[in-house]
């Protein structure tokens, strides 16, 4: 792994579980993937707000839509073996479809490109409200006329990747949740991965919670009710492990795969943009578009209780897959926040020797800042921040324990002095940064209770 990665991989595990406790979450996993192997995965927090039960690496999630990424994969490997072409209409392997339906390709479902309804004319399923759509159920509501003109846009559907589903059966002779364990999880080398529910019994599982509101306190979601006819479009539980080891495998320049390199192009090509303030498109199966300059694929996940990311650079060769178990869950904007660490260190570089040990995370009652060495610079990162370098100031370090401020936006403390002070034993106590000190987390603490807590007391004891 480069150096540059490696320093990468371990701010991004102390920023996040920063993260975590300030968002008032109840668990996340992180997986980060290196050319195909996992080079980390951490999860902090909990897997059960009512037991206490701390969240592993080894629990699994539900990952939702990710699931349409693996269908994809099983429709260009049953392409690759010549059982079906992408402009095939749906309707020569389904019955029972209006005929407008029943006319649109495979490609056009795979890219949500047909007009298909969304949900159908009762979402309940993702609301735990009725349970997921069996086969008959799903017809039925496909034997309607498309919600839109097909072929004129991008339209999510959850329907037209379960009809997937369902073309995948017809072709295979197999039940869905069979053959995709076969032939694509298993054979992706994938081992805490399982299409649909249940799990087979001790395997550790992560609830799912509500918001706190409206109630003034989160609740926990069992988030084990079977996807039925819904899996290929939603069922998938899986590690972030797992999840990252898989998208890794769909980038074209991948050393292993599934599917042929061309099969991988054409998946993850812009097919068409999704509509919306974000210049983001859809290939086949995956989502793709630009943050920090990267170019990035993959795709997102919401189950009842549970919000999902994952997300590879090819260029990079680095793939990361975020999995948090709420149903607001901030695993989207921490996905943006490590394209953002990534891109920095990787510009930056790993931390010279110089400026190595200048590390920690410091505090004043205003807010924690994490000396942060990249190159021949330290940055001096806000954790509190989803982008912790945005308008960081920059230290140049020009003795053992002092520097200055050569960078900083105009209200910071650009030009000024920083020091590190040390106790007899030359451990770092705090560090000034200008006219600010700050101290270690124990040492705040501390000094809040001495000087605040004998008035708060105070005011308990009148009410």
């Amino acid at each position: 792994m480069d150096g540059w990665l490696r320093s990468a991989v371990g701010y991004i595990s102390d920023w996040l579980e920063f993260q975590l406790t300030g968002s008032q979450q109840p668990g996340v996993m992180i997986a980060i993937a290196f050319r195909g192997e996992i080079v980390s995965e951490q999860a902090f927090g909990l897997a059960n707000l009512d037991t206490g039960e701390k969240l592993t690496p080894r629990h699994r999630f539900r990952i939702a839509s990710h699931s349409k990424s693996f269908t994809a994969a099983g429709i260009l490997k049953l392409r690759e073996g010549k059982k079906l072409r992408l402009d095939d209409p749906v309707g020569k392997y389904v019955g029972g479809l209006h005929q407008e339906v029943a006319e649109q390709t495979i490609v056009q479902l795979l890219s949500h490109s047909a007009g298909l309804t969304r949900d159908g004319a009762d979402s309940g399923q993702f609301t735990d409200s009725r349970a997921y759509l069996s086969r008959g159920e799903l017809l039925e509501e496909l034997s309607v006329p498309p919600a839109i003109e097909p072929n004129t846009r991008h339209k999510y559907s959850n329907h037209g990747f379960a009809l997937i589903g369902q073309v995948i059966e017809a072709i295979t002779g197999e039940p869905y949740p069979v053959w995709i364990k076969r032939e694509v999880i298993e054979a992706a080398g994938l081992k805490e991965t399982e299409p649909n529910m249940p799990l087979a019994k001790g395997t550790p599982f992560a609830r799912g919670h509500t918001r706190r509101q409206p109630l003034g306190r989160r609740f926990v979601i069992l988030g084990d009710n079977a996807a039925h006819a819904m899996a290929s479009a939603a069922g998938f539980v899986a590690t972030a492990a797992d999840t990252a080891r898989f998208f890794a495998q769909l980038a074209p320049n991948a050393k292993r795969s599934v599917i042929s390199v061309a099969s991988r192009r054409e998946m993850t090509r812009k097919h068409w943009r999704i509509p919306g303030s974000m210049e983001w498109h859809y290939g086949l199966g995956v989502s793709n578009g630009t943050s920090e300059g990267w170019e990035w694929f993959g795709h997102g996940g919401g189950f009842q209780g549970y919000i999902s990311r994952t997300a590879v650079m090819p260029e990079s060769e680095v793939a990361v897959s975020i999995l948090s178990n709420s149903i607001d869950g901030w695993a989207g904007y921490w996905m943006e926040g490590c394209f953002h660490i990534l891109r920095a260190f990787k510009s930056r570089g790993a931390p010279g020797r110089r400026v190595r040990d200048w590390t920690g995370r410091w505090w004043t009652i205003w807010n924690a800042v994490d000396l942060v060495p990249m190159g021949n610079q330290v940055v001096v990162a806000n954790p509190h921040f989803v982008s912790p370098f945005l308008d960081a100031s920059e230290i140049e370090v020009t003795s053992r324990d002092k520097g200055r401020i050569i960078s900083a936006p105009g209200y910071a403390s650009f030009g000024e002095a920083v020091r590190r002070s040390r106790n007899k034993s030359g451990k770092v106590t705090d560090i000034w940064l200008a006219g600010a000190n700050f101290k270690t987390e124990r040492a705040l603490a501390a000094e809040i209770e001495r000087r605040y807590a004998k008035h708060n007391n105070k005011g308990r004891k009148r009410s």
